[in-house]
């Protein structure tokens, strides 16, 4: 009954305490007669000690010292013993005054008694954390790293609170630029300077990481942080973001190296919810490129908005299985349906449609690299890009798909591509194709048929898609170098991928109300110069310049020094959202796109060097830079 009420574990505490208690006093007696206690003293000992054990137990009973467990015996647990023992020990020597036995216990055992209570009490429950935690037998193997953390907000004292009990690092000291914390001790950890003077406490307490706990700072304090822990050969992480410790995604102890994404300075998209909800929520959704790193984000972004079911293509088998492993396991209660085909193969893409019946389509697929699409691959790039969103749309008209968002990218603006000429052509098909439609519609006004409403989505490069500079650079970094790139003076616009299919998200709901076939332009910030990332990729990795040596390669075919958002023609207009406007592109009409289609059913005979001769025709702000140069020799 006892055991069944208190818990074996409990008991076991309240058997040391009520030993601890005895012994304490036998030893106090033990080193005030220096281990030769004398008879009459020694017979005197089993009448006070019952009562000293009772009394002071009964004190640890009513502060509470058998609520907690011995594996979190923390500071305060020390305190509430203290309180106990010395509330206890005076309770113990009034009770002596009143039964007359005081003056027979000396003065040196009054004052040892608590004090060994204490020492006895305190390490044994220190000492059992510390084995349960394995540091106590492992100490020698056991090196924790130091680190020094960014902040002192709450942020900054959970993450000490969770470090506390890691094997794995050991908090030495903070630092942030409230002066009304500095000197400061948060969780017995001491606040020690501004987050300038970061240089001077790493050297000081010989410090090997920086842990930035402020999930709201302002990308900077991430970047001068960087610096300065580059220039001292310190590695620099960080806390997740407020938004991912909000929704449950990651936990302040959840501490990550810092990416490219926090040395952006990208303000967070906000997304219209309610409006994507109307567009997504219960509906069948079709994301084509479902594997990459657009479609699979696309993907994981239209989980939260609770749809009847989302449709994976892929014609990348290992791809599709990977982001099936990924998300299925995850998110049972989402119908999943994974399907492998080609856009360009008119009957699956038939079969597809008619067996799930999507009202939304996401079309990420396509061929993206530029130098390999300019040699050897013209044709198929053509192929892909521009009669696969053709084969696509047509099928997504006749099934009276509700919006069909095409994603396209800067490289279609002011072409020097192939692939970039592909893209321009994509968004072309897409606005010939709603042109038809709104032509249709007002000859048969009578005939209320359900229409298609086409988006396309520009933007720049995002930060760790599959083939882009970010991923190549690290490889290099990890084999030492050299990074490789094309001219000291390249630019590109940036994003990371979440913001990408954010917008894309946003896009696809706010098309439409121009009537379709809008191309709306993501503000990309401003551009990025290639050299700079690199050097950021060097830091973030720990090393710095002079580890990794930069070479330059000169331009590669089909690639621009500097990318545009907008053609030398092209103006655009404002939208509801801040981060999108809409371009006014150059339109094409029906006959147009009849002749391009009969042109691409023959492109397959044609050489790369004819291809990009006759690209100039279907895409007149396209620029062949290889006729360019033989023009300029000749």
């Amino acid at each position: 009954m006892f055991v069944s009420r208190f818990g074996i574990r409990t008991l076991i505490a309240i058997v040391h305490d009520f030993v601890a208690v005895a012994v304490a006093w036998w030893l106090a007696y033990l080193f005030r007669f220096n281990f030769d206690i004398p008879a009459p003293t020694l017979s005197f000992l089993p009448t006070i000690l019952p009562w000293a054990v009772l009394t002071q137990t009964s004190f640890f009973f009513g502060l509470g010292l058998y609520r907690g467990l011995w594996r979190y015996a923390s500071f305060p647990d020390l305190k509430r013993i203290f309180v106990a023992v010395v509330a206890g020990t005076a309770t113990v020597l009034l009770m002596f005054l009143i039964l007359d036995v005081l003056d027979d216990i000396p003065g040196s055992v009054i004052l040892l008694a608590p004090l060994l209570l204490l020492l006895i009490m305190g390490s044994s429950r220190l000492a059992y954390r510390a084995w349960k935690e394995h540091r106590l037998y492992s100490l020698e193997s056991y090196e924790a790293k130091l680190v020094l953390v960014i902040g002192a907000g709450n942020t900054a004292v959970n993450l000490v609170k969770d470090l506390a009990r890691s094997r794995d690092w050991h908090v030495v000291g903070m630092l942030d630029d409230d002066r009304r914390k500095l000197g400061s001790r948060l969780l017995g950890v001491r606040v020690l300077g501004k987050i300038n003077e970061l240089p001077h406490w790493v050297q000081q307490l010989n410090v090997g990481h920086v842990i930035i706990a402020i999930p709201s700072v302002a990308h900077r304090i991430h970047r001068h942080t960087l610096e300065m822990c580059a220039e001292i050969g310190v590695k620099v992480m960080t806390v997740p973001s407020y938004a991912d410790l909000i929704s449950g995604k990651a936990t302040v102890s959840t501490i990550r190296e810092i990416e490219l994404d926090d040395l952006l300075g990208r303000e967070p998209v906000v997304l219209d919810t309610d409006g994507l909800h109307s567009l997504l929520t219960g509906k069948v959704i079709l994301v084509t490129g479902a594997g990459g790193s657009i479609g699979s984000e696309l993907c994981r972004q239209l989980i939260a908005y609770d749809p009847e079911r989302i449709v994976f293509l892929e014609q990348n088998e290992f791809a599709l299985y990977c982001i099936q492993e990924e998300l299925a396991p995850r998110f049972p209660k989402i119908k999943m349906s994974f399907v492998i085909g080609d856009i360009k193969d008119y009957a699956r893409m038939t079969q597809i449609f008619t067996q799930f019946r999507p009202s939304v389509v996401f079309h990420a697929a396509a061929y993206k690299h530029v130098p390999l699409m300019e040699q050897e691959n013209a044709c198929q790039a053509l192929l892909n890009n521009v009669l696969g969103t053709y084969v696509l749309a047509q099928i997504a008209i006749s099934y009276g798909v509700r919006k069909f968002v095409l994603v396209s990218t800067d490289k279609a603006v002011n072409p020097v591509s192939v692939m970039g000429a592909s893209k321009r052509l994509a968004e072309m098909v897409c606005q010939a194709l709603q042109q038809s439609i709104s032509k249709h519609a007002s000859q048969n006004q009578d005939v209320q048929m359900p229409s298609t409403c086409f988006v396309m989505v520009r933007f720049g490069n995002v930060l760790g898609s599959t083939g882009s500079v970010i991923p190549k650079f690290r490889e290099q970094i990890a084999k030492g170098g050299p990074i490789t790139i094309t001219h000291p003076d390249m630019t590109r616009y940036f994003m990371s991928i979440p913001e990408a299919a954010q917008l894309v998200l946003q896009a696809g709901w706010m098309g439409g109300t121009r009537g379709g076939g809008e191309i709306f332009v993501l503000d990309m910030g401003n551009p990025v110069k290639i050299i700079d990332l690199a050097n950021d990729l060097i830091h973030l990795s720990g090393l710095g310049e002079d580890d990794i040596r930069i070479i330059y390669s000169g331009l590669r075919p089909g690639e621009k020094l500097h990318e545009e958002l907008l053609a030398t023609d092209e103006n655009s207009l404002p939208t509801p959202h801040e981060k999108l406007r809409i371009a006014q592109a150059r339109e094409v009409d029906e006959r147009w796109l009849s002749d391009l289609i009969l042109w691409l059913e023959r492109v397959s005979v044609l050489s790369d060097k004819e291809v990009r001769e006759q690209l100039t025709k279907w895409v007149p702000e396209y620029t062949n830079k290889e006729s360019v140069h033989q023009g300029s020799a000749d």
